[in-house]
């Protein structure tokens, strides 16, 4: 493959965007090499500047559930167009999606949309300290929330790439509230609480999927939200990149457990940039107009967004692909192992329904500490080599790759063949 186009662009997008993209995972900075510019997608596939085409397995980080450019959607899309793009004003497409939101997860009476999957959770988390009078929030180590100051500290994904603690910029007071425990570790928690009274809240991934894919083990979800019920806290469930993604729902209620506030964003927009934040009715009262805590965007419920998020949500339901997203899945979680164990290497796979990652460790991976063992220079040698073979990955040893229900069979074979070769390069290091 060829990437001449693409590191024309690199280079002419340094002089004006910061390191030439606009979110910092996009420059490749933890595999190496100039970043891939994209002109389209259709379907299972996308294709960059040069013309080269990939099987897409990034999916926008989760979104493009149903594929790029679903017909209904594009249709959708094109349809809200024409009536305008923003009025600041409400619409009754906002009040179609947030049914259909309301009516997937247990316990959401309202919900309240915002812009991104950042903007969803600092005022999921506002809400609940609201709610409970109290200030402090636990947050787990590499679990990422967006990038408020609040929560950019023991963070995954893009912070792991690049090799930062936190962020320069974020003050030491911003910080102050924001006590950190380990995932899968329930003492952990309890120790906040032993220590302080003045905990609002534990905000989680039900899936970790920015430390690579965390599950949540041995009851851990379901214990912690027993445990908060008795000390007067809320579980603040980040839904971002989990929620429709293994059920029509919430990845919570696989899982056992109901939040108290849950965050989503991704898939209920369609593509389009969207959050949203939902509690009962006796949480959601505190939101103005309603109740005292303030929040508010002047392209919240964008007209756009919505159409695209009611089309995608609207064929979810018809298709219901989730069990073809577990059979797939699993295919590809058993190519992984078993292609990995052929050429003598360490590979460990978590994967929850549509959501996977490979780690290149020996050990199970169920925690940050443990996802940071993997060999991150294994997996850009696995990376590239994917790249060149057709398959487009998240240029991260930790972000979640994400099935679309537009894979087909043809697509899974040439993955496994790409596999097989890319691992074979790892082989030989």
């Amino acid at each position: 493959m060829k990437f001449k186009k693409s590191n024309k662009l690199y280079k002419k997008g340094l002089e004006n965007l910061v390191g030439a993209v606009n979110s910092p995972v996009r420059a490749f900075s933890s595999v190496g090499g100039n970043p891939l510019f994209i002109k389209k997608a259709k379907g299972s596939k996308i294709y960059d500047v040069d013309g080269n085409e990939y099987i897409d397995l990034v999916v926008s980080y989760g979104p493009m559930i149903l594929g790029h450019r679903h017909k209904s959607v594009e249709k959708a899309a094109k349809k809200a167009l024409k009536n305008g793009y923003s009025f600041g004003a409400s619409t009754e497409a906002e009040i179609k999606l947030a049914k259909i939101v309301c009516d997937a997860f247990p316990e959401m009476d309202k919900v309240r949309f915002v812009n991104s999957g950042t903007e969803a959770v600092l005022s999921g988390i506002r809400l609940a300290r609201a709610f409970t009078g109290k200030d402090k929030i636990i947050k787990f180590a590499g679990c990422y929330h967006g990038h408020q100051d609040a929560l950019l500290v023991a963070a995954g994904s893009g912070l792991a790439t690049l090799s930062l603690p936190g962020s320069k910029g974020v003050p030491e007071g911003a910080v102050k509230n924001t006590l950190i425990a380990e995932y899968n570790n329930l003492e952990s928690v309890k120790k906040h609480f032993d220590n302080d009274e003045n905990i609002a809240g534990v905000i989680i991934e039900p899936i970790g999927g920015n430390m690579g894919v965390v599950i949540p083990e041995n009851n851990f979800l379901k214990e912690l939200k027993d445990y908060l019920e008795t000390k007067g806290a809320l579980l603040i469930a980040d839904e971002v990149m989990t929620g429709f993604r293994s059920k029509f729902g919430g990845a919570q209620e696989l899982l056992g457990v109901t939040a108290d506030i849950t965050c989503l964003g991704k898939v209920i927009g369609g593509g389009f940039p969207v959050g949203a934040y939902g509690a009962r009715e006796e949480i959601m009262q505190e939101v103005a107009p309603l109740g005292g805590m303030y929040q508010a965007g002047t392209l919240s419920g964008n007209p756009i967004a919505m159409a695209g998020g009611i089309a995608t949500l609207t064929e979810l339901k018809r298709q219901n692909p989730y069990n073809q997203f577990e059979e797939k899945g699993n295919i590809l979680e058993v190519i992984l192992l078993e292609t990995a164990k052929k050429y003598n290497l360490d590979l460990v796979v978590n994967r929850f329904g549509s959501m996977m990652n490979p780690f290149f460790t020996k050990g199970k991976v169920t925690n940050f500490e443990e996802a940071q063992l993997s060999d991150t220079g294994k997996f850009a040698v696995f990376f590239w080599e994917m790249i060149k073979n057709g398959v487009f990955l998240p240029p991260s040893q930790f972000e979640a790759w994400f099935l679309s229900s537009a894979l087909t069979d043809k697509d899974i074979k040439k993955i496994s063949e790409a596999i097989d070769k890319s691992m074979l390069a790892v082989s030989k290091m």
